[in-house]
């Protein structure tokens, strides 16, 4: 069985959190961890100059908050706000934390996915683990 499994949270997909976490549960040795994830984008160097506060600063925060609202009260879940390229850093964070599974989500590809990349192939591609990818 797995000990900690991280679930990489994308803001504008938060009702699909609660199904990968009974997912996670199913898999996850008793005593386990999981792990609520969002990666935050960086802002453009262009734009960063007519802002007058630090974007991450007052977001973090608040994203903090909703991701705890989703885990609930539960004690085997804690929740996490980096910056950065998400296909990178939830790869990053899943390294250096030791994660054993990404449960990642992906919508049906598309002819756009393939020439782009979704997060979801990219942290598949980058992982030091292995990676379940629920649609």
């Amino acid at each position: 069985m797995l000990q900690h499994i991280l679930i990489p949270v994308a803001l504008d997909h938060e009702e699909f959190v609660p199904r990968k976490i009974e997912l996670a549960r199913h898999l996850l040795s008793e005593g386990g961890q999981i792990s609520l994830l969002t990666v935050l984008e960086d802002v453009p160097g262009f734009v960063s100059e007519f802002v007058d506060l630090k974007p991450v600063n007052h977001l973090t925060q608040k994203i903090k908050s909703r991701l705890d609202a989703v885990a609930g009260d539960a004690d085997d879940v804690t929740t996490h706000v980096v910056t950065g390229k998400s296909g990178v850093r939830i790869s990053e964070f899943a390294r250096e934390n030791k994660v054993d599974l990404i449960v990642v989500g992906s919508h049906h590809p598309s002819a756009q996915d393939y020439f782009l990349g979704s997060t979801a192939s990219r942290v598949a591609r980058r992982a030091p683990c292995s990676v379940y990818i629920m649609r």
